[in-house]
């Protein structure tokens, strides 16, 4: 019994000595993967010389570039994004680098999906433009970026949200915030376009006592 304890624990200890990517795949599995994850070029320009498809994906759907947005690998998403991979290539749960980069934040890699391609009205899982999550989680030049390469600003998700919907239900109404929904303003915004039960962003923030987005909505014109 000793003998079997001693080999499984040896074996649990191997496994866990494996290096994963940000997708959960081990490193050893698919190179340009692993690449991507430790943000190597050289290996990344070795792989691609020797013909390694560039868009292949992991078991999640994932592709490299998808790793290394995962990651906010500046370097490796860069060199990928040069050698011709697609921007927009969703994995399993409907996530792109372009959207994946837009909802987290990742500002740099997002310029380079605008500048290499991105599809404005691809939607995440929940209907979504990379607009939205980004207005919920308060990354005002994510928004600004956004704003300005053309992204509908009305866009309604799933939930029965747009991006200034979810900047007042999803957030703590804090300066980021208010940042976000005067950008969304600025941007001609539907002000009173108003969730699936009637509510309209003012009466949203008012119940939440946003007082300073709702000093912005009323100035407006918001009902």
């Amino acid at each position: 019994m000793l003998r079997y304890t001693i080999i499984f624990c040896a074996a649990v200890s191997a496994l866990a000595s494996i290096p994963f990517t940000a997708s959960g795949k081990t490193m050893s599995e698919i190179p340009m993967h692993a690449a991507a994850e430790k943000d190597d070029v050289a290996a990344i320009e070795k792989l691609l010389a020797e013909g390694v498809k560039i868009d292949a994906r992991d078991r999640t759907g994932a592709t490299a570039l998808l790793v290394a947005t995962h990651g906010n690998r500046l370097a490796a998403a860069k060199t990928l994004i040069e050698a011709g991979a697609d921007v927009n290539a969703k994995d399993k749960i409907e996530d792109s680098p372009y959207l994946y980069a837009g909802a987290r934040g990742h500002l740099e890699i997002l310029k380079m999906t605008l500048s290499h391609g991105a599809d404005l009205r691809s939607t995440n899982r929940y209907g979504g433009t990379a607009l939205i999550p980004a207005s919920e989680r308060g990354h005002v030049e994510t928004v600004r970026t956004l704003i300005a390469a053309g992204v509908n600003v009305d866009h309604v998700n799933k939930l029965g949200w747009t991006a200034l919907l979810e900047a007042i239900i999803l957030s703590d109404g804090g300066e980021r915030h208010q940042e976000i929904v005067e950008l969304l303003i600025g941007a001609k915004a539907n002000i009173n376009l108003p969730d699936r039960d009637g509510v309209t962003p003012l009466q949203h923030a008012r119940s939440r006592s946003f007082r300073e987005i709702e000093k912005l909505l009323v100035a407006a014109g918001a009902r």
